[in-house]
């Protein structure tokens, strides 16, 4: 396992809907891994396959206390939302140093290929709500700033760039 580095914004990359996978194999087992670990350094609750380049629906998630229950997605998709809506402040290491309250639904349903390879349907609220919401946009070429207003995702890109020019 090896921590990925990031692509950073705005490589056309992120601004790029991934690539569905056919089947779980021992290379995309190797990739989850390898998002995991990389998960794992930031610290963060959630990595997408385009975060690092590799332009493939794969997510993973972990927002638990104690780490190590990491949720491995391939093709990840909601098939329902609730109506309650959560807000959460969320960030991106493809543009460090800044970050936004985003609203979002509280609840999700979504189906996936497990890491067995296998359809599996679950539930995710709250935090792991959020965070599996947030992949799912990175999966679709989008980032949680595209969910603020023009002029807040203006001052916000710009404040990064002002932050990464030191």
């Amino acid at each position: 396992m090896t921590a990925r580095p990031f692509v950073p914004w705005p490589d056309k990359r992120l601004r790029t809907a991934a690539a569905p996978i056919d089947a779980v194999t021992d290379d995309i087992r190797a990739i989850w891994d390898d998002m995991v670990e990389t998960m794992d350094a930031m610290p963060g609750y959630g990595l997408g396959a385009p975060q690092i380049g590799v332009m493939l629906r794969l997510a993973v998630v972990d927002c638990s206390d104690e780490r190590g229950q990491a949720v491995r997605m391939a093709n990840p998709e909601i098939l329902h939302a609730s109506v309650k809506l959560r807000e959460h402040e969320e960030a991106s290491p493809n543009l460090p140093g800044v970050s936004a309250v985003i609203e979002r639904p509280r609840a999700v349903t979504v189906r996936f290929l497990n890491a067995a390879g296998e359809v599996e349907e679950r539930d995710f609220v709250g935090l792991w709500a959020t965070s599996v919401q947030h992949q799912i946009d990175h999966l679709n070429g989008k980032m949680y700033f595209d969910r603020l207003s023009r002029l807040k995702r203006e001052r916000l890109i710009k404040k990064a760039e002002k932050l990464r020019r030191g």
